[in-house]
């Protein structure tokens, strides 16, 4: 579901976020990039070992989806966990825009599909 309704917090009037896409838990300690050279309007951000969308950018376009192979982006209204809707969009307003693909992290083979990597997260 996408929201329209913002404010400038980044809130719509009924208290969600604007998002149509969201990476999760799976790209934690992996980073892949392939979803970064696909991206028509440069709306991921980077951090230290995970990388967010900006709900301001993404134009729900969904080619980021298939080039991720981690599995870690899904639709808004798939997210089983808010939070990570609401994690993506804080950090997309501090993260740099990160435009061109990447090495992934050093050991991220050994990470991928791993659960509970949630406390890993570098912010």
């Amino acid at each position: 579901m996408v929201y329209q309704l913002k404010t400038e917090n980044g809130l719509n009037k009924i208290g969600k976020f604007k998002m149509t896409f969201v990476v999760t838990e799976n790209c934690i300690k992996c980073k892949y990039t392939d979803c970064v050279d696909v991206c028509p309007v440069d709306c991921f951000k980077e951090g230290p070992n995970f990388l967010v969308i900006d709900p301001d950018g993404c134009i729900d376009c969904a080619v980021c989806v298939p080039e991720c192979p981690a599995d870690a982006i899904v639709a808004e209204h798939d997210v089983t966990d808010a939070s990570w809707t609401e994690l993506n969009a804080r950090l997309a307003r501090v993260w740099p825009v990160i435009t061109k693909k990447k090495d992934p992290l050093p050991d991220a083979d050994t990470w991928l599909n791993k659960p509970g990597k949630r406390d890993m997260l570098e912010e």
